[in-house]
């Protein structure tokens, strides 16, 4: 008799082992390829949400520093290079232009010494040309290099006014060349670190909560392998899909309700530009108590500032959230588009529309809008067209919105933008389960939007037009 007996398997045990050992190795691979290619997704993602917060913090600061600038360009644009008072004046303009916790704006003149900077006052009429940040940036010299190229933004190193502790900024600076200024203000980032350091702590903690998970539903799964292998991974695709829909929603939902934020916000910061008008009317009631022949000039400047702010204010709150959209409907909303299109690029645009009583819901309303107002911008910046037409009709099988231009077609064009252009058309059709078309050559391009008919409401449903106030 052997000293060591062979242990010998049961029919059973060998259909578990059959069974339960292609499984725990199938499980395995798959766990190590989920956190794989789960961490790379997520890298990605993070990445990319890391760029648009970027992004948004750098055209946030741009804008704040056209704003400014449209402020008081009055003053700096008539003034000549030895004007003490206009800049004194534009001076105490930018000195008072603070905002939120740690937001303001500087000055420094191009050989360092610092002339505005309201947070941190006893930097004043100090040169700080060889002021470096830890990390070896010479901070004031990228300013006023930027500034005197033209406009840019520096990443540095800066103290918070609030704390005196570094931390990361990213700063727009620009330039008043005929009185060698360097102007421009920052906004720190470490709320967009933080936020992408928590995102990857969390990406980490989901990778590693799947993981297990994947590993506690296998071995609970050896007794079912096949049945309920297949139903978890038949729900598993189920729930992803759901939630790739509710998540691609809530994006859109969020973006639309960013877009009125921020037309509000813009619409408050114009006060900006109106404070540069107090100052010119300031100026012309001074310059008319002292009969200077110069007070009408100064009159007629601070009253085509105060018309050029009322048109931004309505161009930009009727680009981010139309108002006719919601009154009268989408023909009048993208007829209205078309009419601001032709008599701001002198682009012969043209719409034609059969009145189908507004039946379209608002979501659908939205995104053939925003695809006609995405559209118009590709026209404009990319294609060298002439002739763009718009047509919108209601048909039975739903709606279809038609953009055709004579330009050079998307084979031609290098800009990016275009793609992303697309690829947001693309998202809005699949949301609402429609089609996009896109035909191209060297001839113009063709873009067909057409939603489903479940997206047009019942005749009972379709929300009555506002009427147009009637004019006295």
């Amino acid at each position: 008799m052997p000293l060591f007996a062979r242990p010998r398997l049961s029919y059973r045990q060998k259909l578990f082992l059959l069974a339960s050992v292609p499984l725990i190795l199938a499980a395995t691979a798959i766990s190590v390829l989920v956190a794989v290619e789960s961490r790379g997704a997520a890298e990605r993602e993070i990445a990319a949400l890391e760029h648009e917060l970027i992004e948004a913090k750098k055209r946030e600061l741009r804008n704040y520093v056209e704003q400014a600038r449209n402020g008081f360009y009055f003053v700096y644009g008539s003034a000549a290079p030895d004007d003490e008072d206009a800049k004194r004046q534009v001076l105490q303009i930018l000195a008072a232009m603070i905002y939120g916790e740690e937001g303001f704006f500087f000055v420094y003149d191009y050989d360092g010494t610092n002339l505005v900077s309201p947070r941190q006052t006893e930097l004043i009429n100090h040169n700080l040309w060889d002021l470096t940040d830890s990390e070896g940036t010479k901070v004031v010299q990228e300013f006023i290099q930027t500034g005197r190229m033209g406009a840019g933004y520096v990443e540095h190193l800066w103290p918070k006014p609030s704390t005196g502790e570094e931390a990361r900024m990213i700063t727009y600076a620009t330039s008043f060349p005929s009185w060698r200024w360097a102007v421009g203000t920052g906004v720190f980032i470490d709320d967009v670190l933080e936020t992408v350091a928590a995102s990857r702590a969390e990406v980490k903690a989901r990778v590693d909560r799947t993981f297990w998970q994947i590993g506690a539903i296998t071995l609970s799964a050896l007794l079912m392998v096949f049945v309920s292998g297949l139903v978890i991974n038949i729900r598993e695709r189920r729930l992803a899909d759901a939630k790739l829909k509710q998540l691609t929603q809530r994006v859109f939902d969020a973006q639309e309700e960013e877009r009125g934020r921020v037309a509000r916000e813009l619409h408050d910061s114009i006060s900006q530009i109106l404070v540069g008008v107090k100052y010119a009317l300031e100026i012309a009631r001074r310059r008319v108590a002292q009969g200077d022949p110069r007070a009408e000039k100064t009159l007629a400047k601070g009253a085509e500032n105060l018309g050029q702010a009322i048109q931004e204010v309505r161009r930009i709150s009727r680009d981010l959230r139309p108002g006719v959209l919601d009154d009268l409907g989408l023909g009048p909303a993208i007829k209205s588009l078309t009419d601001d299109f032709r008599a701001r690029t002198g682009i012969d645009a043209r719409f034609d529309t059969v009145v189908f009583r507004n039946r379209l819901d608002q979501d659908a309303k939205i995104a053939l809008y925003r695809i006609a107002q995405e559209a118009l911008t590709n026209v404009e910046r990319h294609s060298g067209a002439t002739r763009v037409d718009l047509d919108l009709r209601g048909h039975p099988a739903g709606a279809t919105l038609r953009i055709s231009d004579n330009g050079i077609g998307l084979g031609e064009q290098r800009a990016p933008s275009n793609g992303i252009g697309l690829r947001n058309m693309q998202e809005r059709m699949d949301q609402l389960g429609g089609t996009l078309r896109v035909l191209s050559s060297r001839s113009g391009t063709v873009i067909e939007a057409q939603v489903p008919l479940s997206h047009l409401l019942p005749p009972q449903d379709a929300p009555a037009l506002k009427q147009p106030k009637a004019q006295a």
